[in-house]
């Protein structure tokens, strides 16, 4: 009997850890375990004293030549000393392995634990210090193109409402909602001409999810999974926005979005223009991970329900009312 073809299969945590240890040197005393799927799979490895995350690609979901660019940036991050986490070599000086899984090439790479928690209500303190550390990333990555994605309108705004048109109907009213603002951002974006010292490699994901903080509040960022090149300020907006969700009293969001900006300007000053620009490029990363959970449909279909497209539109719709008449508090 043949074994029948599969689009996704998740990798058994026994032979993914065997395979690790062998590949790696690492001792007999490592365990491996499915931390979680998703867009890619995640896996922990560790023993007693020592940790490791171990991330499987799902199949033609990144190129082997855009995992070594993400790898590459990592690198150049860690060289300059920035709280990130890291890729790991195995015995061989090598850092992307290939598994042949039932549905194809996976890829496979090590990386550094981050250590702590991940902390959903963030102190004023944790904003400073993540916008800190945003803006010396930027530092490193202003002015620099990598070879992987432009986020572009086109590919935030457009491609996104056309992975959508395939599940939605167009006169959907939400669908119609994602449509006219689309075009009226792309419309903001070719009016706003940033300089090429306000673009450059951007993470794209920077939120509470996918920091660490510890003990002593050091906070380690992961997961540049989405890296690729654009605006800066799309980094900055999407915390803004992750931030303006999880704090359901805007008084509060209006305080830890200060302190996050602060950070940020302690060690990278943004112009007027780039701040005014925060309400569009927040909504606009939004409307393109409607279209990643669209792209992405196969791994999860909770998210293609006609309920959670409404509450995610009218998340959107919200965040873009808030800011209509209002100046953000950056000064």
């Amino acid at each position: 009997m043949t074994t029948f073809p599969v689009s996704a299969s998740i990798l058994s945590e026994k032979d993914l850890g065997r395979f690790i240890i062998e590949k790696y040197n690492l001792n007999e005393g490592f365990e491996c375990k499915l931390y979680r799927t998703g867009v890619n799979h995640t896996y922990f490895i560790s023993n007693a004293t020592e940790k490791y995350v171990v991330r499987v690609y799902c199949h033609n979901w990144r190129s082997k030549t855009e995992i070594i660019e993400e790898l590459n940036i990592l690198k150049v991050l860690k060289d300059n000393n920035l709280p990130i986490s890291y890729p790991i070599s195995d015995k061989n000086e090598e850092l992307i392995q290939a598994i042949k899984a039932p549905e194809g090439i996976r890829y496979v790479v090590l990386f550094s634990f981050a250590k702590g928690e991940k902390v959903r209500f963030i102190t004023n303190e944790n904003c400073f210090t993540v916008g800190s550390i945003m803006a010396k990333i930027h530092n490193v990555t202003a002015n620099k193109k990598i070879n992987r994605v432009n986020y572009s309108s086109d590919i935030l705004l457009e491609q996104s409402y056309n992975y959508l048109k395939l599940f939605f109907c167009e006169d959907l009213y939400e669908m119609k909602f994602l449509n006219e603002t689309g075009h009226k951002i792309s419309k903001i974006f070719s009016e706003n001409i940033l300089s090429e010292n306000q673009k450059g490699i951007v993470h794209l994901d920077i939120w509470y999810d996918n920091f660490s903080i510890n003990k002593e509040n050091e906070i380690t960022i992961f997961d540049f999974d989405n890296c690729g090149n654009g605006s800066l300020i799309l980094d900055i907006s999407y915390f803004c926005k992750q931030l303006f969700f999880i704090e359901q009293d805007k008084n509060q969001y209006e305080s830890k979005a200060k302190s996050f900006i602060d950070g940020y300007q302690q060690f990278r000053p943004l112009s007027e223009q780039e701040i005014k620009l925060i309400p569009e490029a927040g909504a606009s990363i939004f409307i393109f991970y409607l279209g990643v959970q669209a792209q992405r449909f196969d791994w999860s279909n909770i998210f293609l329900t006609e309920n959670y497209f409404k509450m995610f539109v009218g998340r959107i719709k919200t965040w873009l009312d808030y800011y209509k008449n209002k100046k953000i508090n950056c000064d």
